[in-house]
């Protein structure tokens, strides 16, 4: 018996683990001092009432024999599915109900979705980067190839006439950076794939946090893009179901490579490997789509994005550079005096109580840099920007 030796080549995941190491001493020695978390990437709002009362009538439900519901289809009930296509046709996107799987979240579509490659894939992951990405394709062995983002190209890297891969992950909005890809911007990576061939895993899970109307909430809002691209999404952010697990990914017909039909592929996989998202989470999932659903979402997006503008609002006040804030929870500052991202972690802790992520912790191209998060109380928010600002100025 061999082991898959592709795990031994995986670093530590320590970013999450010393950032707690780190804070359980500080409390430990300072227990006076009010520790305020903007690193967290956890939504803290509860599920909107939509939801929850789709969720309770779908719990009766299950609970008569009349409207029990046993095995679902692992693709997903046809309901939400269909809700996910009337989402797309308000972006002036067509789809066919087969093209949509549910899931239970965008990370565990992100990693399986590889079983359909072949290992002697190279892919292109930009850098800095959501961890996963790198993390599935080392587990099984493919070939990486970073595409680097920095403040000169405010971490939106695009391809050039060097840039050779055949699978390449897109976000945006960008975690970590929270930046956001223009039509423009996601054309020329569209245009790259055709001509090569290649497939882009476009990751639109914080597409619901986009406000301007010129910056495109799906990348098949792109002419083309239905040839060369999976687009991945998730209620974990839009609708707060990150203890509820619920997500979707699209898989267009007209993608199509060595004249097999990805879709086809993937549905393969899908009914082999997956049990499928429970009928209630389903239903709860559903309610997101209603009038009522996405009114009551918009306000906690609202409610997630005015944090994000406090902080953008004290960053611009002292100076200091950064992206995201404003289509995006995310804030992406460059560390302030040539900081490394571990010292501007401890400064903050120890000056302000106030806890961050080092960008240290999403590739070498974020050293130097840090994440804050929109996802807290407004109340915990002003105070931590308040105190910022004393130790900045």
């Amino acid at each position: 018996m061999k082991i898959n030796s592709n795990y031994l080549n995986l670093k530590d995941s320590y970013l999450f683990s010393l950032i707690a190491k780190k804070v359980n001493e500080f409390k430990q020695q300072n227990p006076e001092k009010n520790v305020i978390r903007l690193g967290i990437g956890d939504v803290t709002l509860p599920l909107v009432p939509a939801v929850v009362d789709a969720m309770h009538k779908a719990v009766s439900e299950m609970g008569s024999a009349d409207t029990f519901k046993g095995y679902g289809e692992e693709q997903g009930y046809g309901f939400l599915r269909q809700a996910v296509c009337d989402y797309y046709a308000k972006k002036e996107v067509t789809l066919d109900i087969s093209e949509v799987f549910i899931s239970d979240g965008a990370k565990s579509d992100l990693g399986n979705i590889l079983d359909i490659f072949d290992t002697d894939n190279t892919v292109i992951i930009p850098d800095p980067v959501y961890p996963v990405y790198v993390d599935t394709n080392i587990m099984a062995g493919r070939k990486i190839q970073f595409v680097n983002g920095s403040a000169d190209n405010h971490f939106l890297p695009l391809p050039d006439e060097k840039t050779e891969g055949d699978i390449v992950y897109i976000c945006s909005p960008n975690n970590p950076t929270g930046a956001v890809y223009t039509k423009e911007q996601l054309k020329i990576w569209v245009d790259w794939a055709l001509e090569r061939q290649a497939v882009i895993l476009f990751d639109s899970a914080y597409e619901v946090f986009i406000r301007d109307e010129s910056l495109p909430t799906s990348i098949y809002r792109i002419p083309g893009a239905k040839k060369c691209a999976i687009e991945f999404c998730s209620f974990s952010k839009t609708a707060g179901f990150t203890g509820t697990r619920c997500g979707y990914t699209v898989v267009p017909h007209e993608l199509v490579r060595e004249n097999v039909a990805l879709n086809k592929l993937w549905l393969r996989s899908q009914t082999t490997k997956f049990n499928g998202v429970p009928y209630i989470v389903q239903r709860g999932a559903e309610a997101v789509f209603t009038e009522e659903g996405m009114k009551q979402i918009g306000e906690q997006i609202q409610y997630y994005l005015e944090n994000a503008r406090i902080m953008a609002d004290t960053l611009t006040e002292l100076g200091i550079w950064f992206t995201g804030g404003k289509n995006s929870p995310y804030i992406w500052l460059k560390c302030p005096n040539n900081m490394s991202s571990w010292e501007f972690f401890d400064y903050l802790l120890n000056k302000c109580s106030v806890v961050g992520t080092p960008g240290a912790g999403f590739g070498k191209n974020g050293e130097g840099f840090f994440r804050l998060t929109a996802f807290g109380n407004k109340r915990n928010v002003t105070e931590a920007m308040e105190r910022i600002r004393k130790i900045i100025l």
